[in-house]
């Protein structure tokens, strides 16, 4: 999931995948590419992983070639953030037109989707839905996040918080509160999680951190959550007296 409010940017993603109750496995989700005091970028895969991992090398690979020929453009160089949802849209597209009906032949889903969060200098804080098709939306102070995935145990949550307004401390809280809320009910996202902050104008990760199963902080947040949604609930009339 990826938050856009007023202060800056908030992403979080979690490491599982599911290709069936007997092929779990754990990968990552959230990559970064940063220009310190210049540009920070998040990007965050849903979907396919053969799909994705097409997409991100095709990003790597232009990376590295633009360090011998500054012409190939990049991520990295492009003037806007808009161009950089339209070059991840391009990636996406030639991954899809290239494997998409090999892959369904073989009975297997090729769809993907992707989020793309970032600020370059001279610009707004920036974030992206970019569809299987290479298409993408932009957020805006209506709909300031998106979540791509399992969502719907977690979306709930920030339907209530998030807001424009809202604090970047306390969406950083209400991510992680919603994820942890989708870790409870679907065993299809699971441990360690990923989360990456840009604070709005400092073109660079304020914190990129990688939270393990036995982190105190997040176990914390959880009993806590846990805590006050109980107390809520004996707080509630009952409706048949």
């Amino acid at each position: 999931m990826a938050v856009r409010v007023d202060q800056g940017l908030v992403m979080l993603s979690d490491t599982r995948t599911n290709a069936g109750m007997d092929n779990i496995a754990r990968f990552r989700k959230s990559f970064t590419y940063e220009v310190p005091g210049e540009r920070a970028i998040t990007l965050m895969c849903s979907g396919n992983l053969s799909i994705t991992q097409g997409v991100k090398t095709v990003l790597s690979r232009a990376i590295k070639d633009s360090a011998h020929d500054p012409e190939i453009e990049t991520i990295l160089n492009c003037p806007t953030m808009h161009r950089v949802a339209q070059i991840v849209g391009e990636a996406m597209c030639a991954m899809q037109n290239r494997y998409r009906n090999t892959i369904e032949m073989q009975g297997a889903a090729a769809d993907a989707s992707i989020l793309i969060s970032g600020q370059r200098k001279g610009g707004k804080p920036r974030l992206y839905l970019v569809y299987s098709a290479g298409n993408f939306i932009e957020a805006t102070a209506d709909t300031p996040f998106f979540q791509i995935g399992e969502h719907k145990y977690g979306k709930p949550i920030l339907d209530r918080i998030i807001r424009p307004e809202t604090s970047l401390e306390d969406a950083v809280k209400a991510v992680l509160v919603s994820m942890d809320s989708t870790l409870r009910s679907n065993l299809s996202v699971g441990m360690p999680l990923d989360l990456t902050v840009i604070e709005r104008d400092s073109c660079a990760f304020g914190i990129r951190t990688r939270i393990e199963a036995d982190n105190e902080q997040f176990a914390m947040i959880s009993q806590s959550w846990s805590a006050a949604l109980r107390k809520g609930f004996e707080s509630l009339p009952n409706v048949l007296d």
